[in-house]
Parts: structure tokens; sequence; C-alpha cells
């Protein structure tokens, strides 16, 4: 795989050739500078600052400089290697200088620009920065969502639970009511408890969301007694409303999951499937296997979900039905967690609305 640096790699290898000439030529240009005309220059330069005769100074130049031309020279290109390597480093130097700023940048939440070499880096940190954002945008969506749930949760909490405390008020102040007034007011009170109980299970499963990160327990699970089981569960649910469950599936399926998790992911997208059918209609499971997975598909009628909706029925505090009055409201987590489940598992979830047949499928590996 190739790492797109290829124009930084031709710049320092360039650099680094440069090197070796220009030390060849300053080695050359020391010899020169210390023999033949340079060295009677220094001879007659010794006399000008000591006063001393010709013979004085040439003795002095052979004795400190001649004598010692191989010492001396060693020195220069021990000098100039290291004067080469400082600017060579001084120049690698700026690229860490321009990932510097590049960070700040990127925490500044600005756009990043390097130089033409550097263009494969500039990229990343542009894709992180734009992650980055893409995220904190996320984020802050899902809080506001979750903010303004708790909100309506709180708001729709006090109206069944003064309708509660109204009648439970009435009952207890007359006690010689009439036998069918009292039943109807205790109806009506079992009523808006359940609606309650209803209210406050969505506040426990916003506040438990972020607490499911325990690791998996999987074992071999038998797929179409799990979900006949998830069946029989929901009947009552589905009775009220005239609507059954079909299991379309070969007897001998299995999956290597973690059982727990594996069957909330089907509560939540049956609860979802029951919320949202028909009345008197069907229900299908469907499973099959794949030479790599197991797939498995819920399918109700309904109302077509719209295209766009389809991804983010799968987001955290995403309600279909944003009316806070309808039954079928719920915290909007369910099919989150369901994904999060899924994807735990190595698989993949996603939804398909044609018609008003909407199909969830889940992909486990084998």
């Amino acid at each position: 795989m190739k790492s797109g640096y290829g124009k930084l790699r031709r710049k320092v290898f360039l650099q680094i050739v440069l090197m070796v000439p220009g030390a060849c030529i300053l080695f050359l240009v020391t010899v020169n500078f210390l023999s033949g005309h340079v060295a009677d220059w220094m001879v007659a330069l010794i006399q000008r600052i000591l006063f001393v005769e010709f013979e004085d100074a040439l003795s002095i130049y052979q004795f400190y400089v001649r004598n010692n031309m191989e010492q001396i020279i060693g020195i220069f290109i021990l000098l100039s290697f290291c004067l080469f390597f400082y600017l060579s480093l001084s120049w690698f130097m700026r690229y860490f200088r321009q990932i510097d700023k590049g960070l700040d940048a990127l925490l500044a939440g600005q756009e990043i620009v390097l130089s033409p070499e550097m263009e494969t880096m500039e990229k990343k940190m542009n894709q992180v920065r734009r992650t980055l954002e893409k995220r904190e945008t996320e984020a802050k969506l899902a809080e506001k969502r979750k903010d303004d749930l708790v909100m309506y949760l709180a708001h729709d909490i006090r109206t069944p639970l003064t309708s509660v405390i109204g009648y439970l008020s009435l009952l207890d102040e007359a006690p010689d009511m009439p036998v069918e007034q009292k039943a109807k007011y205790v109806h009506i009170t079992l009523e808006k408890a359940y609606r309650l109980e209803t209210l406050v299970n969505e506040f426990f499963e916003i506040t438990r969301y972020n607490l499911q990160q325990s690791a998996l327990e999987k074992e071999s699970i038998d797929l179409p007694y799990m979900l006949m089981q998830m069946a029989d569960e929901f009947y009552p649910i589905l009775s009220e409303r005239g609507n059954t469950v079909e299991l379309q599936m070969p007897e001998d399926i299995r999956v290597h999951a973690d059982p727990r998790r594996l069957a909330r992911v089907f509560q939540n997208i049956l609860k979802n499937a029951a919320a949202y059918s028909l009345e008197n209609t069907a229900i299908i499971i469907r499973a099959r296997e794949r030479p790599e997975c197991v797939q498995i598909s819920v399918e109700n009628t309904g109302k077509t979900i719209p295209e766009q909706k389809l991804d983010a029925i799968f987001e955290k505090f995403c309600r279909l039905d944003d009316s806070r009055g309808t039954k079928t409201g719920g915290a909007g987590l369910g099919l989150a967690i369901a994904k999060e489940i899924v994807l735990l598992h190595g698989g993949r979830i996603w939804a398909e609305s044609k018609e008003g047949k909407t199909v969830f499928t889940v992909e486990l590996p084998v």
C-alpha cells in the first residue's frame, strides 16, 4: 500500500544527496585555503598582526599550521559535518512544526493547511477534523433529543399521576360510592397507573443505556426456540389489536451468541413491530442460513418509513412518531440498543420499508 509521502521522500533524499558535494566542496576550499597562495597570504597576515620578519612568520606558519595540517583539516571536516547536519535537521524540523500547528488547528476546529509535500498528512488531519465535528454534532443532537425526551416524559408523568391521585381521593372520600361507579374509577386508575409505569420504565431505560458495556457471554442458541418464546411473550400485547406472529424458518438453526443480549435485540424489534403494525395483521419472522452468517428478518405491515428515516431510526432517542400522546411513544432507545448489541457480536442490522411492508434484518456470523 502506497504511503502517499512520495514528494516528502524525494525532497529529503535530494537534500541528503546535496550534502555530499557540499561537504566535498568545503573540504577542497579548506585544503586550498591552507596551502598555495593562501599560505602566502596567511604568512603575510601573521607578519602584520605580530610585527615580525618574514622568516619568523614563515616559521610560525610551519610550526602551528603546516605541521598540524591533518588535525586542522579533520577539525574543519567535523565542523562542516556538524554545520550541514544542523542545517539539515533544522530544515527537516519545519515539518514537525507544521504538524504541531496542524494539531493546534485541529483542536481549534479550523481548516488545516500544510506544505505540498505534506499533502497526505493534511488530508488525513482534515478528515479527522471532519469526523470529530460530525461526532460532536451527533452527540449534541443526541443530547438534545434526550433532554427534550426527559422534559416530555416529566410532563407526561404529571398527567397520569394527577389522575391516579384524583380518583384515589374520590374513592377515599366516598366509601359508600356505588359499586359500578367505584369499578369504573378503579379501572381508570389502573390504566393511568400502567401508563405511569411505562413512563417510569422509559426513564430507567435512559439512565441504564450507557451501562450495557459488559463482556459478551456466548453460547450455542437454538434460534427457533428463542423466537418462539419471544412470540409467546408478546401474545397478550399483540392479541389486543388482533396481531399475530408467524415463524417461517428451519427447526435446526443455531447461532453462537450471548442469549441474554440477543433476546433483547429481538424483544426491541418485536416491540417496535407491535407498536407500528396495523390491526389484524401478522408479524412474520424468517431465518435462513448462509455460508458465513445467519439472517433473521422481522416483517410487519404498517406505515411506510421514509427513506431518509431508515438509518435515523437506529440513532439514540430517535422516534418515528414525534407525538408524545400516542401509546407508541417510547424513549427511542430500543433500536439503538439492538444495533449496538448486533455490532458487538460482529454482525449488522438494517431496515427496509416499501409499500407498507417494513422489514428489520439482523445478520449474525455463524
